[in-house]
Formats: C-alpha cells, sequence, structure tokens
C-alpha cells in the first residue's frame, strides 16, 4: 500500500501541470483573438481618403469619412479610395483643321467627387483602371475634337481658346463618370517637321517683302524730298526774278561797293560810271 500511494503523487502534480499550461494557453488565444477581432473591427480612413463600404461584397451607399469607424469583421470590407487632387500626363496626337499633324502633351489635375466614391468603385474600380479605363481614352477623344476645329496656325495663335474648349469638352465627358476636372495645361504642342520648315520659311518671305516694302517707302519719300527741294529752289529764283528791278540792284551794287573808282580819262566820266554800274548789274543778273 505504501508503494502505491508513493507512485500517485507524481500523477498529481504532472495533472496540475497540464490543467495550468491549458489554462494559459486559452488565454493567451482568447487575447489573440480579441485583439484580431478589435483590429478588424476598427477602420481608419485617413485624411483625403473615402471609405467604400462593402457587406459580403455588396457596396453600400453609405460612404466612410475621414476617421475611425467599427464594422464587423469579415462580413464587412473597406475599400479606400483616394479623393485628393491627382496629376496625370498624357501625350496625344491628333490632326488640326488644314490637315496638319499635331502633337500635343496635356497635365490633367483631376479629382474623384468624394460623395460619389462608391459609385466610381463600383462601376470602374480603383485608380489604375480608372485612368485606363476613362480619363486617357477620354482626353484623347477630346484634343482629336477640339484640334480639329482649328488650322495649325490658329492653334498657335488661339492657344488660350483651344485650352478652355478642352477644359469644357472634358469636363461633360468627365462627370457622368463621377470624376471632376480641377485644371487642364496644354504643356507643349508642336508639330511635323515639314510644317515647322514651312512656317520658317513664311516668316522668312514675310519679313522680306515687309523690308521691301520699307525700302520703297523709304525710297518714295527721298524722290518726294527731292522734287520738293527743287520745286523749292525753283518758286525761289522765280520770285527772285519777279521782285529784282534796274533801281534795287543799282543800290545793291553800291552798298557793295569799296569806294575806289575806276581810273576814267576824259569829260564823260559820269556816263562811264553809270556804264560800269550797268555792266556790274547785268553781270550780277546773269
Amino acid at each position: 500500500m505504501n508503494i502505491k500511494l508513493n507512485e500517485q503523487k507524481p500523477n498529481l502534480k504532472s495533472n496540475k501541470k497540464t490543467n495550468k499550461d491549458t489554462f494559459l494557453a486559452s488565454r493567451i488565444f482568447l487575447v489573440l483573438t480579441l485583439t484580431f477581432l478589435l483590429a478588424n473591427c476598427l477602420i481608419i480612413v485617413h485624411a483625403g481618403e473615402r471609405g467604400v463600404l462593402m457587406t459580403f461584397g455588396k457596396i453600400q451607399e453609405r460612404v466612410l469619412d475621414e476617421g475611425i469607424h467599427v464594422i464587423i469583421p469579415i462580413v464587412d470590407t473597406v475599400e479606400k479610395l483616394s479623393v485628393r487632387v491627382q496629376k496625370q500626363e498624357i501625350s496625344a496626337e491628333a490632326s488640326s483643321k488644314d490637315l496638319q499633324d499635331v502633337f500635343t502633351d496635356v497635365a490633367l489635375n483631376w479629382h474623384i467627387n468624394p460623395e460619389e466614391s462608391n459609385l466610381i468603385f463600383q462601376q470602374i474600380g480603383n485608380k489604375n483602371s480608372i485612368v485606363d479605363r476613362i480619363i486617357n481614352p477620354a482626353v484623347e477623344e477630346v484634343l482629336k475634337a477640339v484640334m480639329a476645329e482649328y488650322t495649325a496656325e490658329e492653334i498657335i495663335t488661339k492657344r488660350r481658346a483651344v485650352k478652355a474648349e478642352v477644359d469644357t469638352f472634358l469636363t461633360e465627358r468627365l462627370t457622368p463618370y463621377h470624376l471632376a476636372v480641377d485644371d487642364i495645361s496644354l504643356v507643349h504642342v508642336h508639330f511635323s517637321e515639314r510644317f515647322g520648315e514651312a512656317v520658317e520659311a513664311k516668316q522668312i518671305a514675310e519679313q522680306e517683302a515687309k523690308r521691301a516694302g520699307f525700302m520703297a517707302i523709304k525710297a518714295a519719300k527721298e524722290a518726294e524730298a527731292k522734287v520738293n527741294l527743287a520745286r523749292g529752289e525753283a518758286e525761289a529764283q522765280g520770285l527772285i526774278r519777279t521782285t529784282l528791278n534796274n533801281e534795287l540792284l543799282k543800290k545793291q551794287a553800291i552798298e557793295k561797293w569799296d569806294g575806289k573808282l575806276p581810273l576814267i580819262m576824259g569829260n564823260d566820266h559820269t556816263k562811264l560810271l553809270e556804264l560800269e554800274l550797268d555792266n556790274f548789274i547785268k553781270n550780277r543778273d546773269k
């Protein structure tokens, strides 16, 4: 009997240890389970995001705003979408009204309408699907439609009007898809190399024509100035001829006389003096 009692004591200690380990393991499991449930019950929607709530995969009308939200684990799932302004760069090719190839680099700023986040996720999907299936095709189609209304020269000279029209058409195109256009920029618009050479040649020809016209105007004005000068001189000479007379010429001759008399021999010295004055006047008139 003593031997059997001694053999049972170690078994009791072993059972107690086993029960203690089991209890500890169950507590740890319970804590982990609660932690998992709590982690999946709370959803944090960060700033600039909206949460699309789905129950067993079915999208709900309720859109989760920024903050902490309680959901049912496994039953509910949440897809987060950014509603911030996003930038998309697109390159597109189109044809102008005069059939010139137009290559355009576009920078588009857009965002998802926050209140309609659930609808766009249901109809289209995430951001990559939105860009590939909606935005890129819409920009290319709008650019082709707008560029076809302008000649290549007008696309350059009326760039602001072209941008405004692209902005309007693109807004109308994206609004049904729950997207908003913040701004669109025509970053770079260029044409084929042949068209560039033609434009350069045209500009050179226009500059040469303007220069030739300027030279012609300059020559005409110079000729007109010479004619006016000659006409003025002729009129001055005619005026002199009509106003001068013998008495005036004699007076001018006397005024210019230096006081020296020519040497005159004989009694007719008075007549000779008048003769000299008459000769002086005739020579001056010539």
